[in-house]
């Protein structure tokens, strides 16, 4: 039996140069940013350079970077800050986001004077621009825009372009979860099209429990934790410096190498797709995610043909292989329940099939696709 990791969209390998730095840092600068001595000015020299180093490969100033834990808290800071500091009255969504943003949404309209409308889904997972037009012009009041760039379960990719022309000549704001495409794409020219944005370090081989929010200079938006003046006030809570410092470390790798680590991982899955398909004639792929104009290089999700009783025990089958997969957002990995995000585009019928979400990374080989597909190819055929 062979190991195989295929769950790169829920949490990633840390590269082993991110940990060699963590541990110098833990080792050396383990002194609290924040106080004036010695020890405190090492360690806020470690933090600013690491924040002046992501801003310089987004093309942002440093000031417009807070560190947070994540991606959930990165989106929160700016979604209750909006619509707390900013007076945003309309929040403009899709069915398929992240639950960090769905249920920061909906926890805003049950507790805020707030209008939540979401915007149509075509059948292919995209989101339908002319809709999201439509709702823009009939909402003339403080709007914001909330929409990710690369869908974590099916890999589709938002046209920030298009939809940043759309929200200027609204006037409205616009903001991205883009925590499945920093580390994964050159971001400067994309940063250029939203107000703000949310990254995770461990999506792109850095640690967990860091990440960072993109808020455009003079924003107006606040502090979401309070209790210290940290990050500029944006952000109370002494900061993770090791954690900080490897998640620059992991950008680093990637912007030194990203054209070579695409080209591998591209190939990785487009060999993933040929062998599946020849594999198991009848597999279906969500989201166009065997398209690689309009989906991410990264993931692919197939829908398999089984019955109801064996799809149930599918995902306990590949485990004991020794294979890790999913059925979607690792956040939604104890239900049972069908995908939000493939509820919104697949036909009753084909919600019944069971859908997986397979995520590559530079650390895969077709190899490890051989051995996967043709375990999948054995649990279907087998009567």
């Amino acid at each position: 039996m062979q190991k195989v990791y295929f769950d790169n969209a829920a949490t990633t390998q840390p590269h082993p140069e991110v940990i060699t730095a963590m541990l110098s840092v833990m080792k050396s600068h383990y002194g609290n940013p924040s106080s004036v001595h010695g020890f405190g000015r090492s360690s806020k020299t470690q933090l600013e350079q690491a924040r002046k180093n992501i801003a310089r490969y987004f093309g942002v100033q440093s000031s417009e970077l807070i560190f947070t834990s994540g991606g959930t808290e990165a989106d929160n800071l700016v979604l209750q800050g909006a619509v707390r500091d900013l007076g945003i009255t309309d929040i403009i969504t899709s069915q398929i986001e992240h639950h960090a943003v769905l249920h920061t949404i909906e926890f805003l309209a049950q507790h805020y004077d707030v209008t939540v409308h979401y915007v149509n889904i075509t059948n292919n997972g995209v989101v339908d621009y002319l809709h999201l037009e439509t709702l823009l012009q009939v909402n003339p009041l403080k709007t914001l825009v909330s929409l990710m760039h690369v869908n974590n379960e099916i890999g589709t990719i938002l046209d920030l372009e298009r939809v940043s022309v759309l929200c200027k000549n609204a006037g409205a704001l616009f903001h991205s979860d883009m925590v499945q495409s920093f580390g994964r794409y050159e971001l400067k020219e994309a940063l250029q099209y939203v107000d703000f944005a949310a990254a995770s370090g461990h999506k792109f081989h850095g640690p967990k429990g860091v990440g960072f929010a993109f808020v455009k200079k003079n924003s107006g938006i606040k502090a979401l934790l309070v209790g210290g003046e940290q990050e500029r006030g944006y952000r109370a809570g002494t900061e993770s410096v090791h954690n900080i410092v490897g998640m620059e470390v992991a950008l680093r790798s990637f912007y030194d190498n990203y054209q070579e680590e695409q080209k591998t991982v591209s190939a990785l899955k487009m060999y993933f797709v040929q062998k599946i398909a020849e594999a198991i004639p009848d597999v279906c792929f969500n989201g166009n995610s065997n398209n690689f104009e309009e989906n991410t290089y990264t993931l692919v999700n197939v829908s398999l043909p089984l019955t109801p009783e064996k799809a149930t025990i599918l995902l306990f089958h590949l485990d004991l292989q020794g294979i890790a997969c999913s059925r979607g957002s690792a956040c939604q990995s104890g239900s049972i329940k069908v995908s939000h995000v493939l509820q919104q585009f697949l036909s009753e019928e084909a919600l019944q099939k069971p859908a997986l979400r397979f995520s590559f990374s530079k650390y895969n080989t077709k190899s490890e696709v051989d051995y996967v597909v043709q375990v999948l190819k054995d649990f279907v055929q087998k009567v």
